[in-house]
This record gives C-alpha cells, structure tokens and sequence, in this order.
C-alpha cells in the first residue's frame, strides 16, 4: 500500500528546518520536524511572531544572514537542551541579491542550566 506524503512535510532530517522569506523571515516552508514543533499555522507567518520559544539572539543571526548573504551558526539554549542554529542565506542565481534564509534547529545535548553556560 503506497501512502502519498504531502511535500511540505516531506523530509530527511529530524531537525526543525525551514525557508524563510524576506527581512520579515516568513515561513514559506518547514520540514516535518519543523512542523511539529511550530504547527502548520507557522506557514506564511513571520518567524518572530510563531517560533516564540527563541531568544532575540537567534532572530538577530537570521537578520544577519539576511543581510550580509554568508552563512552563520551559533549555540542557543533552550528549556530542551542545548542546540545549534545554523542560517544559511538564499540568493538569487542571477543577482545575487539575497531574498531569503534557510534555518536548522539542532539539538547538541541534554539541557544547561544558565550557571553552567560558557561563551561560544
């Protein structure tokens, strides 16, 4: 019995990953990790407004990479554990002009308190 998946949820990693567009960083697509963890009504809304749960630091990094058009990473702590977000930016092939970023929210270990913290 062959079952149809939907291709917005399709995907081959279990990390929350998503295309964003804009300065606003609207969710155009999430992965199925991404889905789960933020609801399908995330789809077409801007990132700040839905993915809530982030520190500012990680908007700022999406801003960022939007701006600048080079890939960054950095480590978030989250009530979950301790995760890496990588934000790549999309570009258009001709220009070069830089319209949007893609995310991966990956978690790295098991959760740390805030006294524990070191700097990156």
């Amino acid at each position: 019995m062959s079952e149809t998946v939907d291709p917005v949820v399709r995907t081959a990693s279990p990390s929350p990953a998503a295309f964003h567009y804009g300065p606003a960083h609207l969710i155009m697509h999430g992965n199925a990790a991404f889905l789960a963890a933020f609801g399908r009504g995330s789809l077409g809304m801007p990132a700040r407004e839905v993915m809530t749960e982030l520190p500012r630091s990680a908007f700022e990094l999406m801003d960022r990479v939007y701006r600048e058009g080079r890939p960054l990473a950095r480590r978030l702590v989250l009530p979950g554990g301790e995760h890496r977000l990588v934000v790549v930016p999309r570009a258009d092939p001709e220009s070069g002009d830089v319209y949007g970023v893609t995310t991966h929210l990956r978690a790295q270990g098991p959760p740390v308190h805030p006294e524990e913290e070191t700097n990156p």
